[in-house]
């Protein structure tokens, strides 16, 4: 999305990377002298490890060249078709100033995150409670489809105004998006276009999707159609009867 700054390429040779990290929608990988390549996949992005250098294609636009253990080379390539991630390699002394980083909020599986805090960051919030799991000041990392999912779950309507989510309701969708987000992880992610994983696997957690994509498909749990409307740009699908 913005072009990465001048000399970022040689800051890296020859740097030893520690274990990647999340933080919300970004790839975090700290360096051995105190620095962090923040990787963000867009809309379509995907990361690629191959064990042989590939051939680049149009849209792979960052390749990183690793030792292996075997004494070979691995190959991470950064392929983004429609250009809305982006990359950025800065001081990890800097991570909690960091423009991308430092309005978010919370890890959905992080200790952090429970019913007490969607009752505090919801409250008195006139926005629909999709609007509201959607931002990243909010709850950290939650996107679209599992939104849509984690509140099908919780029987919550996704017009539901967001401070009416208190007591109860809040306690079941606190569980529900822990719920939603470590069956997905476990599915390796929902594979509908683009998404991959670094090995090219799909991820099938679309196989199990309950509302997501499935408009005018009778719900699984009363037959109703599910219907789909637009909040922010953005489609949310759900069953009128089982979600108020």
């Amino acid at each position: 999305r913005w072009p990465l700054p001048g000399a970022r390429d040689s800051q890296l040779l020859g740097r030893h990377f520690a274990a990647p990290i999340r933080r919300g929608k970004y790839v975090l990988m700290p360096t051995d002298d105190g620095q962090v390549l923040l990787i963000h996949l867009g809309m379509s992005g995907s990361m690629r490890i191959h064990e042989t250098k590939p051939d680049l294609a149009r849209h792979d636009h960052i390749m990183l060249t690793v030792d292996a253990p075997d004494g070979g080379h691995r190959y991470i390539v950064l392929n983004d078709p429609r250009r809305f991630g982006w990359v950025d390699l800065f001081a990890e002394d800097d991570m909690a100033k960091h423009k991308l980083l430092r309005d978010m909020g919370p890890e959905p599986l992080g200790n952090a995150f429970s019913a007490a805090h969607i009752r505090a960051v919801f409250a008195n919030r006139k926005s629909p409670v999709k609007n509201a799991l959607l931002d990243q000041r909010l709850i950290a990392g939650i996107g679209n489809i599992y939104a849509c999912e984690a509140l099908f779950k919780a029987g919550i309507s996704p017009r539901r105004r967001a401070g009416s989510i208190t007591a109860g309701r809040a306690e079941k969708l606190a569980n529900a998006i822990v719920t939603v987000l470590r069956a997905a992880i476990a599915e390796g992610g929902t594979s509908l276009r683009d998404h991959v994983q670094p090995g090219g696997e799909i991820g099938y957690f679309v196989q199990k999707l309950t509302v997501y994509g499935r408009a005018g498909l009778p719900c699984v749990t009363c037959g109703t159609p599910i219907r789909t409307i637009v909040q922010s740009g953005r489609s949310s699908f759900y069953c009128p009867v089982c979600q108020r």
